[in-house]
């Protein structure tokens, strides 16, 4: 199952030297001040709108206490330590949520660090590669992790299961969803690698259907190639079940931040998901199905192929005993002076085989 290889790790106490939620100052920020590369976009949101340009993520920060209702989107891609410092620094995000952002294996997960909302999401996709075979690697899997707090939203993605780009866009076409904050950006995440769950699982759904034909179609049982794609399953579902946790609590009400109108759309991609787990649980027993199909089909063939055996061993036994007597030196045997004995040992040979034969035939031995 391709992953999303993370970045190097660091010591965090050198990366942040900073305790959670310390203020941010003019002399805390970098003196560069210039966007490092992993960062993809950065935006400043004032009333539903973005402020034209892209912004460098300090002055943005700093505008949003200028303004009501104001919010700044950091948008990274496979961020490494040095990359990320400066970020965590100057928005002050806890060392423990750096850690997880960087090494980027976490569970789906959502924790609260005073007045900032961190939440791991996997993302996946399907790769399509032709004929499935036993070692057809079908389901890829990367990460997001969203920092939420009062005046930012820090989207940063490992991998390439789920771009985030086109989210961005989809999202300023709708002003009235930025009016709700950075709770908006969180939506439109996970709205979109839910979308992306569909889409895998609609696929899989094709090649256990295309699974399920071959095993009652074919002479030949590929259980490896059934084998393979059950793991990509469990690996999909690695993936998505342990994101039903988060969901339940923000659409609970455990998170007492989240606009009541995001918490709305929060709940109709909570029940996207729940079909999603639905599903892969039921490509679970049905893989499960099949491989005990394939395992009785293999023994089926097995007997037919030791029937057909044991036939033609039963039809060669006769001319191997006749042989087997007759090759006995023995000077007193019948038939040893008669002018047609040896055709008519032949032709008693050959009848025998031929009555085993259709004996074999009629009865689904041959």
């Amino acid at each position: 199952m391709a992953r999303a290889l993370a970045a190097p790790v660091r010591t965090l106490g050198k990366v942040l030297p900073r305790p959670l939620g310390g203020p941010t100052t003019a002399a805390d920020s970098h003196p560069a001040r210039t966007p490092g590369s992993a960062i993809v976009d950065c935006g400043l949101y004032i009333d539903g709108a973005r402020r034209p340009g892209r912004m460098d993520y300090v002055a943005a920060l700093e505008a949003t206490k200028r303004n009501d209702n104001a919010f700044v989107w950091l948008g990274m891609h496979d961020a490494t330590a040095e990359e990320f410092a400066d970020v965590a620094k100057t928005f002050g995000l806890h060392e423990l949520a750096v850690e997880d952002t960087i090494v980027a294996f976490a569970r789906p997960k959502l924790e609260r660090y005073a007045d900032v909302t961190f939440v791991v999401i996997k993302t996946a996709r399907y790769i399509r590669s032709g004929e499935l075979t036993a070692s057809s690697e079908v389901v890829e899997t990367g990460d997001v992790m969203l920092f939420l707090g009062e005046r930012f939203a820090i989207t940063v993605r490992h991998g390439d299961a789920c771009r985030l780009r086109g989210v961005r866009a989809n999202l300023e076409q709708r002003p009235d969803l930025i009016k709700q904050g950075p709770w908006a950006v969180f939506h439109a995440v996970v709205d979109q690698i839910v979308d992306r769950y569909v889409e895998v699982v609609d696929a899989i759904e094709d090649d256990i259907d295309e699974l399920e034909a071959s095993v009652f179609n074919s002479t030949n049982v590929d259980i490896p190639r059934i084998y393979q794609l059950k793991r990509e399953v469990v690996e999909l579902k690695r993936a998505v079940l342990p994101l039903a946790r988060p969901l339940e609590s923000l659409v609970s009400g455990a998170v007492m931040n989240v606009p009541q109108e995001i918490r709305r759309y929060i709940r109709d991609v909570a029940d996207h998901h729940s079909r999603v787990v639905d599903q892969i649980a039921s490509f679970d027993d049905l893989l499960n199905s099949i491989l005990q199909a394939s395992l009785a089909q293999a023994g089926i063939q097995q007997n037919n192929d030791m029937r057909k055996i044991s036939a033609w061993a039963a039809i060669g036994i006769v001319p191997t005993a006749v042989a087997g007597i007759y090759g006995m030196n023995f000077r007193y045997m019948p038939e040893l002076t008669w002018r047609f004995g040896y055709p008519m040992v032949l032709s008693v040979i050959f009848i025998i085989c031929f009555s085993l034969h259709r004996l074999f035939k009629k009865s689904g031995w041959l």
